[in-house]
């Protein structure tokens, strides 16, 4: 499947960048350097090793808000500033040959201001823009990320899921790893999946699949839209160095020695549950994925056909589900057996369940802070106003004295109460109010409308 890729905000550019560094490495060719990366910073960022220059975006530079360390955590900045600034990045998108690609993956840090903000708005922008399907790569933030992080992510979820046709969820939790550092192996390892998934299809080396599979097969799999989550697994295996001839030959040869047969079969039946069972790039129950696909990677020679269809049969009994799409990319130089597994429209996801709850208790605090700040600007009001008044018990003697320290007492009482209400306010985060997801299954039914 032939894709552009835009990344969003600093950690999604690299994202961006290792998909491309893996495709380069992997000899794949499903971008072809067809990529834009944008953040919102006064100077640009270095570190890419894959992006060129002139396909680096920078919005907001001359916003009077935005400083050297971009939005510093203001979500609603990011997203004006990217609204601003639509013109600027209408005209970067002119570099990339979305028209010619079959689909366009953003990729972002949802938990980050620039990667919801701005994402949101620019994935609202694409697919108003291009026919072409529109799908979502997403990183959701760990636990130690902090309650704003959670706000922003699940704010964030809430517009990106009904608006692009699919949103592959990255969970940071489940892979943790140094989201800002230029070599994070967890942000290598997605792009591992990503290119396995996508380049499967594309005519990139002489190898003839037996299970052919193209673009529509993927479209169609990602078609309910929701929430998808990725699987993978691999093993190292002795390259295939013949020929196209001789390997035909050897396949065709291969049907009498039913014991080989039957070892490939079995390991590529394990590969594939493997792929299903470990590390899922956001945890799911399976069977509440709509469409299922499995591609299967390597040397012709090891991609077994009783083997994938055993695995096929097995996916669709655990997935629940007979609408199984599965197809090989054969690569004879290649020296790892591959299998991705990709569940389409899951609903049964306990960490957005998770991160939903975490950031209803956010922004639960933070309006508890705000209803506190406001009864002790009450309170101080009324202090002030009691003390101004003419006091006959203050006028006759001492008795009045005390009572004035004591209303002075309670009003730095509540000037106290009151910084601390702001401070709560203040950590629970800055975003004005948007309606949250509200239940468990709101994301997916969002995306499936």
């Amino acid at each position: 499947m032939k894709l552009a890729l835009v990344g969003v905000g600093a950690v999604g550019s690299r994202m961006v960048d290792r998909i491309l560094e893996v495709e380069a490495d992997t000899g794949r060719a499903f971008t072809r350097g067809n990529a834009l990366v944008c953040d919102i910073a006064r100077t640009p960022a270095d570190g890419f090793d894959a992006v060129p220059e002139d396909q680096r975006v920078l919005l907001g530079d001359t916003h009077e808000d935005v400083t050297a360390e971009g939005v510093e955590g203001d979500l609603e900045l990011a997203a004006d500033v990217a609204g601003t600034d639509l013109p600027e990045f209408r005209r970067a998108l002119d570099s990339l040959a979305i028209h010619e690609s079959d689909g366009v993956l953003v990729v972002a840090d949802l938990g980050s201001a620039t990667g919801s903000g701005a994402g949101a708005v620019l994935v609202e922008e694409l697919q108003g823009l291009y026919d072409e399907p529109l799908y979502v790569l997403g990183a959701l933030p760990a636990d130690d990320d902090g309650g704003v992080a959670a706000l922003n992510a699940a704010r964030a979820l809430r517009s990106v899921v009904p608006t692009a046709d699919s949103t592959l969820a990255f969970d940071r939790e489940t892979w943790p790893g140094d989201p800002e550092s230029d070599d994070d192996p967890e942000i290598r390892a997605l792009a591992t999946r990503v290119a396995t998934l996508f380049a499967a299809g594309e005519l990139d080396s002489d190898a003839v699949a037996e299970n052919a599979m193209d673009s529509s097969d993927l479209i169609r799999t990602l078609e309910p839209g929701g929430i998808a989550s990725v699987g993978y697994a691999s093993t190292d295996v002795e390259p295939d160095e013949r020929g196209l001839f001789a390997r035909l030959v050897a396949w065709f040869s291969r049907g009498g020695d039913d014991g080989d047969e039957a070892t490939d079969a079995a390991k590529v039946k394990s590969l594939v549950q493997r792929a299903a069972n470990t590390r899922l790039t956001v945890p799911c129950e399976v069977s509440s994925a709509e469409r299922a696909l499995v591609v299967l990677s390597g040397p012709p020679s090891e991609l077994s056909r009783r083997g994938f269809e055993s695995a096929r049969q097995w996916l669709e009994a655990e997935a629940d589900t007979v609408e199984i799409l599965a197809g090989d990319d054969p690569r004879p130089r290649s020296s790892t057996l591959e299998a991705v597994v990709i569940f389409s429209n899951v609903t049964d996801v306990p960490r957005i369940d998770a991160l939903q709850q975490r950031a209803l208790d956010t922004q639960a605090a933070r309006e508890g802070g705000r209803a506190s700040d406001s009864d002790a600007v009450e309170s101080r009001d009324h202090d002030s106003a009691t003390d101004a008044a003419p006091s006959e018990a203050g006028d006759e003697g001492d008795g009045g004295d005390g009572g004035d320290a004591a209303d002075a007492d309670a009003a730095d009482a509540d000037a106290a109460d009151a910084d601390a209400a702001d401070a709560d306010a203040a950590d629970a985060g800055t975003a004005d109010d948007v309606p949250l997801i509200q239940d468990a299954e709101a994301v997916a039914d969002d995306g499936s409308e």
